[in-house]
């Protein structure tokens, strides 16, 4: 009798073995030619792909490794993006849970007088009732499983775009960090400047003393120091804003890092190869991407859920358990009773509401897919223009270079020369402030090699670890 009773939940569970599957629908064909090989002949050399993961360690600077690490826990972004991908996950369990059956347990006690006469008298009886209902509504044309894809989906596209989060924040840590060094290093230019100014200033002003020049000389030579001190405010204006910057980063108050980072150290050392493959990998790397071919499947599974509404939805509910006049006797045989009822509706007409539901949701798709195209298109430019920028960088570093040599036995001979009255003034002045100038355009040019490394570390998808599950949402 008990196998008897349990067979409606028993067919339920039967039937949800194979309607309660969620799959994927495919992406479509993308009209986007993606090339075989990157257009800059100035290629860098490629290395291990597995340096992508952690680029910013080629550096070799452990401070920059922690702000990174620091920032990957703490940013205001990241934390941001983990609490959608909780809301996604959520959002997923939610819509799985609609493909199973609901259960539930009852019990009841209901008061009653029978045979009531004139004078209000009779018997009063008590039914006690005790037992489970179950309910479920199969997708026997997929709706409900379509939307549990997209739902999924949401979900992987979530992960892939925390992702995107950390590659963006690990590119802008390091960004910021080599700014503060590269100001670091144009203030230590400018006041070793300004303390050679000073001292050409006493030189002009002891042989002006002496009769061997005269105060014009005096006044250009000062001219040239305060203008050199008057770079030192701004400079460190700009020191200042990468310090708070890199501090709210890594979810700390603008002064939190003045500690760390007050130490002056010299920039970062730019490698001398980088992990570069071929632009189809760069396409399988970069999350944002993966996160916009994942919507595509979300918007193409509700599409397919929109559809299977024109057709018929079965419901199937069933009850199993026990009634009877007095508590002792629910748990017996006689007492047992059992009910399966299964309903099927369909829709025929609305007024044209489920073909407009349709054809709404065909336009998001479409967004979609046009969105995820743009995505790739983006990729290929961002790299492109990156190799462009890191080569172009390394040559202009090599140029400048060599200009900072001359300038600096220019301006040391020049003021030799004019010690010994060999020459005027005015080219002292003027060896003094191209050597500042040269100098200067050093430091830029060792930071901008730098920062088109990151950019290009950045456009290939790098600082994140590729194996995230796309289902539950764990590393």
């Amino acid at each position: 009798m008990k196998n008897v009773a349990l067979h409606p939940i028993a067919l339920m569970a039967v039937m949800l073995a194979g309607c309660a599957t969620v799959g994927n629908p495919s992406l479509p064909v993308s009209t986007v030619a993606v090339p075989q090989t990157w257009s800059n002949a100035a290629t860098p050399a490629a290395s291990s792909p597995h340096a992508l993961e952690q680029w910013w360690r080629q550096f070799n600077d452990p401070l920059l490794d922690e702000l990174i690490a620091m920032a990957m826990t703490s940013a205001p972004d990241i934390r941001t993006a983990q609490a959608k991908l909780r809301q996604a996950r959520a959002s997923r369990d939610l819509e799985v849970a609609g493909l199973l059956p609901s259960l539930g347990v009852s019990a009841s006690a209901t008061r009653s007088r029978v045979g009531t006469d004139a004078g209000g008298s009779g018997n009063t009886q008590t039914l006690y009732a005790a037992g489970f209902d179950a309910s479920w509504e199969p997708s026997i044309f997929g709706g409900q499983r379509d939307t549990a894809a997209g739902a999924v989906a949401d979900l992987a596209a979530s992960e892939a775009s925390l992702a995107a989060a950390q590659v963006s924040l690990a590119a802008e840590v390091a960004l910021e960090y080599i700014t503060l060094r590269t100001t670091q290093q144009k203030l230590a230019i400018t006041r070793d400047n300004v303390a050679s100014q000073a001292e050409t200033l006493q030189i002009t002003e002891w042989r002006q003393q002496a009769g061997l020049t005269t105060v014009l000389s005096v006044e250009q030579a000062r001219t040239t120091l305060e203008q050199s001190r008057s770079l030192i405010p701004g400079i460190e204006i700009n020191r200042a804003a990468a310090a708070h910057r890199l501090a709210i980063l890594t979810g700390q108050a603008p002064g939190a890092l003045a500690g760390k980072l007050s130490e002056v150290k010299s920039l970062p050392v730019a490698p001398d190869s980088m992990a570069l493959g071929i632009p189809a990998d760069t396409l399988r790397q970069r999350p944002d991407i993966r996160a916009a071919e994942l919507k595509v499947q979300a918007e193409m599974a509700r599409s397919d859920a929109q559809r299977a509404d024109r057709y018929p939805s079965l419901t199937l509910s069933g009850s199993w358990g026990w009634k009877a006049f007095s508590a002792t006797a629910l748990g017996g045989s006689d007492a047992m009773v059992g009910s399966l009822l299964g309903s099927l509706a369909m829709n025929l007409f609305d007024g044209g509401r489920l073909r407009a539901r349709i054809a709404l949701q065909d336009a998001v798709q479409e967004q979609a897919v046009i969105a995820w195209e743009s995505s790739v298109l983006t990729a290929l430019e961002d790299v492109e223009n990156a190799l462009v920028d890191y080569a172009r960088s390394r040559e202009r570093l090599d140029t400048r270079r060599r200009a900072v040599e001359s300038a600096r036995n220019a301006a040391q001979l020049a003021r030799t020369l004019f010690e010994a009255g060999a020459v005027d003034f005015q080219q002292v002045l003027d060896t003094q402030r191209s050597r500042l100038t040269a100098e200067e355009s050093l430091a830029t040019a060792e930071g901008d090699l730098l920062t088109a490394v990151v950019r290009l570390y950045k456009a290939m998808g790098g600082g994140w670890q590729a194996g995230i599950s796309t289902q539950d949402g764990t590393s």
